[in-house]
Parts: structure tokens; C-alpha cells; sequence
């Protein structure tokens, strides 16, 4: 069945991409920042769109494109991250480019990636839209031509993301040889009706779709390109590789390995909970040792993609019930992650706009110069440590608990004891703007009014999530209901025995 009405919150972010192009060529000394607000109008459309679709009954376009709450979960998501990135860029690229409308344009098409990524139910589709996010990513990440920097980042993650792309098409390959189908629910019917002995084939192809969709969350050891993209992309670049990149790709895994690969579970569960410790542990380690504080966020978000693969690993040593909470954590875990993350480059940005410095030193006396910057940094990074009252504590109590299993012990504690290494590099930071002074004589500077509300709507949303994460909590059970619903595309009620 041919329903494009599903596409309609779509359309108006794509049509919206090509209206900006096209204001910037015909009127091409039209205010940059303009073009920001434009779009951030755009996405607020896309985003109220999105909203009619919550609670609707699933809706699937010739078995390619699924939409339902999960889609609508991360349509949402996608849309408000655009905002966020746009309003941030406004004065931040004012200066740093003659051209823009580009730059905004690729941040709708990416959202565009992001959406059907998670709506996808069949891998060319899937593998169509991870490209349309990875393409559109590279182009940002070294959209400021002039810096060697930002070229230089651009070109590893073209030349890494090539090679992760061409892992997971091989990997597409075994398993449509196997089963004869690129449907999920194709895929989970022909792994089920095979005899129960173990297949070389399965195994090596989910395992190379596991290290091709690794890449794109970064978890270790594909995190390679990570650092250099985040380090030369511009700041709000940044946020949006720290944040849409990484619930893109969950929200590919959770509807490819609840969907298609939940019927041989056995065969890579195991490798999902290394992955997950390995993750954690060398993101967090590593982000010690770092001094420019775009490094020490891209590991600090590896770190956080080893917490959320716990979740993954739990899906499949679990039964449905432990799926779906395991499944509704991490959905929450990842809101929470997104807004944190967020607050915490929307005061970074307005932190480098005044001074033009990247490394950790750069923020030296903040909370003398610009305490509500200082504030919003802080409320951001003990959230990302999971200290109560703010949404880390609450969204990865939530995670831990929905992922514990006996055979995830360990994995969990491991968690645990990262989260506690984390606070280390994380209190250097708070360190540098609260017990020394400033450099030179400094005194009170004011922020962009843009800044300065998406900085405190964004900080009061994490102190929400912290305080009440009920409200958020139930959408996100909804959202992954769809995920395990017997009606749905595979599901666990056709694991293997």
C-alpha cells in the first residue's frame, strides 16, 4: 500500500531545505542569521507535523518505510535537535563563512536521514537513509573550507565512514543470502525456520552490520574518526554529530535487532555486551588525558555508547518484558542525553563566540565573568556523570535497572564504576571556572539573547527529566511498544528455541 501521508512531516523539512538554497541564490546579501531563524522555523513546523502522528495506528509504505510511535518518537527528536543546531549557528557561523544556506539546508536532509533510519524495515532502505545522515555529515564537519582543521576531520570521517559503509553492505549480503529477503520480517522468518545448528554466514554478516552501525554511534573500537570530527567541525557541528548521529544509530539498531535479528540473539548478544564494556571503559579512560574540550566531549560520548549497547545486549538475553524495558530505558536515557548534550554546547558557543578558545583552559574564572554559563556547563556534565537531581541520574537508573540481567552483571557494574571515573575529567572542567581566576582583566560579559534562552530552557529540561522523568518516561514506553508488539515486524515472539 502507497500511503504518502506518512511523509508529510518530511516534505516540509525537504521543502524547506530547498526554499532556504534558494533564497541564499537569488538574494545572495540576505541576513545570514536570517537564514538560522528560517530554518528553525521550518523544523518547528516538521516537529508540529510530527505531532499528529502520535498515537496513530502503524502505518507501513509497501513494507519499506514503517510509521508508528517509534518513528514518531524520533521524528520528533530530529526536528527539535534541528532547532536547537540552527538558533545555536545563528551567530556562530555569522562570521566564519560568505555562504550559509547550505549549511542549513543539510541540517533539514540530515534530520530527513535521521527519521527513516528509524522508520526503516528493510536494510536498503535503511542503508539509503544511514547515508543520507553520513553524507550530509561530512559535508558539515568540514564545512569551514578556509580551516585546515575542519578539512582535514572531514576527509578522515569521508574515507572511515566509507569503509564502515562498505562493512555493513557485506554484511546486508550475508544475510540476504542466507534468508532471501532484505525485509526485517522476511529476515526473522528465514533465520526461525532454519535448523537450530549454528550458520558461519549469520554470524559474519550480523557481526559486520554490528561493526558498520558501530561506527556510526562511535562505539570502540570504531571510534576512530570521532575525535578529529568533533575537534574540526564547527561548535554547533559538534552538538549535532554528538546527538543526532548517536540516536539515529540506536534507533537503527533497536528496530533492526528487535525486528529482523532478535531470532538468533545467541549469536550476538555476547559481542554486543564486550562491545558495551570496551566502549565504556576506553572512552572514559581516554577522555582523562584530554585538554580541548571537543575531544574530551567525543569521548565522553563513547563512553555514553557503551551505556546504551548494555541495553542492546540486554534485548537479547532477555524476554520480551526485559526487551521492552530495556527498550524504553534507553529511549529515555537518549532524550535525556540529547538535552544535556544541547545545554552544554549552547554555553560552550557563546563561551567561544567571546573568547575563541577550544581547550578546557579557555573557561578559566567563567564563573566570575558569566556565572549562568558556568551554571548551565556544570548542570550539563553532572548529568552526563549521572548525579542526582539532574537527568542522568534519573535516565540511567532507569537504563541500568531495565537492562539488569544475570548475565549482564558485570556489564552493569563495570557502568557503575565508569560513571564514577567519568566525574573525574568531568569536575576538571567545573574546576577551571570556579576555583581560578580569569585571565587578565575581565569582567561581566553579556551572552546573545538566543543563546542565553536556549541555554536555560534547555538546562530547566534536564533538571525536569531529573526531577519528574514520569511524563517523559511513559511517551518513551510508547514508543518502543511498537518494537514488541505482536502485530509488528518480527518481534521476540518468534525467537528461536
Amino acid at each position: 500500500m502507497r500511503d504518502y501521508t506518512i511523509f508529510i512531516p518530511e516534505y516540509i523539512a525537504a521543502g524547506s531545505a530547498v526554499g532556504i538554497i534558494g533564497i541564499e541564490l537569488f538574494w545572495p546579501k540576505f541576513r545570514k542569521d536570517w537564514l538560522a531563524y528560517i530554518t528553525a522555523v521550518a523544523a518547528l513546523g516538521w516537529f508540529v507535523a510530527g505531532l499528529f502522528f502520535i498515537g496513530k495506528d502503524p502505518n507501513s509504505f509497501q513494507g519499506l518505510i514503517r510509521s508508528d510511535d517509534f518513528t514518531t518518537y524520533f521524528r520528533l527528536l530530529a526536528a527539535g535537535i534541528v532547532i536547537v543546531v540552527a538558533l545555536m549557528s545563528a551567530t556562530h557561523m555569522r562570521t566564519r563563512t560568505k555562504t550559509v544556506a547550505e549549511y542549513y539546508g543539510l541540517l533539514l536532509v540530515a534530520g530527513c536521514g535521521m527519521v527513516y533510519m528509524a522508520a526503516a524495515t528493510e536494510l536498503l532502505t535503511a542503508y539509503i537513509a544511514l547515508e543520507l545522515l553520513s553524507f550530509s555529515l561530512y559535508i558539515l564537519v568540514g564545512y569551514l573550507k578556509r580551516d585546515n582543521l575542519s578539512s582535514e576531520a572531514s576527509l578522515k570521517y569521508i574515507l572511515l565512514g566509507a569503509f564502515s559503509s562498505a562493512m555493513f553492505l557485506y554484511g546486508m549480503s550475508l544475510i540476504y543470502g542466507v534468508t532471501g529477503t532484505t525485509y526485517y520480517e522476511g529476515i526473522a522468518e528465514g533465520l526461525a525456520a532454519r535448523g537450530p545448528g549454528t550458520d558461519p554466514a549469520v554470524i559474519v554478516g550480523m557481526m559486520l552490520i554490528l561493526a558498520g552501525v558501530g561506527f556510526k554511534v562511535s562505539a570502540a573500537p570504531f571510534h576512530m574518526w570521532a575525535p578529529d570530527a568533533y575537534q574540526g567541525a564547527p561548535l554547533p557541528i559538534t552538538a549535532f554529530l554528538s546527538t543526532a548521529s548517536k540516536a539515529a544509530g540506536f534507533a537503527l539498531i533497536l528496530r533492526l535487532f528487535t525486528g529482523a535479528l532478535i531470532v538468533d540473539a545467541a549469536e550476538w548478544r555476547w559481542a554486543v555486551a564486550a562491545l558495551a564494556a570496551v566502549t565504556m571503559t576506553l572512552g572514559n579512560l581516554v577522555a582523562i588525558q584530554q585538554s580541548n574540550l571537543k575531544r574530551l566531549v567525543a569521548y565522553s560520548s563513547i563512553g555514553q555508547v557503551g551505556y546504551m549497547l548494555i541495553t542492546i545486549a540486554a534485548i537479547g538475553y532477555g524476554d520480551a518484558k526485559v526487551g521492552q524495558d530495556a527498550s524504553s530505558a534507553l529511549l529515555l536515557h537518549i532524550a535525556g542525553y540529547v538535552i544535556a548534550t544541547l545545554a552544554l554546547f549552547a554555553a560552550l558557543t557563546a563561551a567561544y563566540n567571546r573568547t575563541g578558545r577550544e581547550d578546557i583552559a579557555g573557561l578559566r574564572g567563567l564563573a566570575e565573568t558569566q556565572p549562568f554559563l558556568a551554571l548551565v556547563i556544570t548542570i550539563a556534565l553532572f548529568s552526563f556523570a549521572g548525579l542526582p537531581p539532574f537527568a542522568g541520574f534519573a535516565t540511567k537508573l532507569f537504563m541500568f535497572q531495565g537492562a539488569t540481567t544475570d548475565e549482564l552483571l558485570w556489564v552493569v557494574g563495570l557502568a557503575v564504576l565508569n560513571s564514577f571515573i567519568s566525574l573525574y575529567y568531568y569536575l576538571m572542567i567545573v574546576r577551571q571556572m570556579y576555583l581560578f581566576d580569569p585571565i587578565g582583566d575581565v569582567g561581566r560579559w553579556k551572552v546573545s539573547p538566543v543563546l542565553w534562552c536556549l541555554a536555560a530552557v534547555l538546562m530547566v529540561g534536564v533538571l525536569f527529566i531529573g526531577v519528574y522523568p514520569g511524563p517523559v518516561f511513559e511517551l518513551t514506553e510508547r514508543a518502543a511498544q511498537p518494537l514488541f508488539d505482536a502485530a509488528g515486524l518480527g518481534g521476540v515472539q518468534v525467537q528461536r528455541p
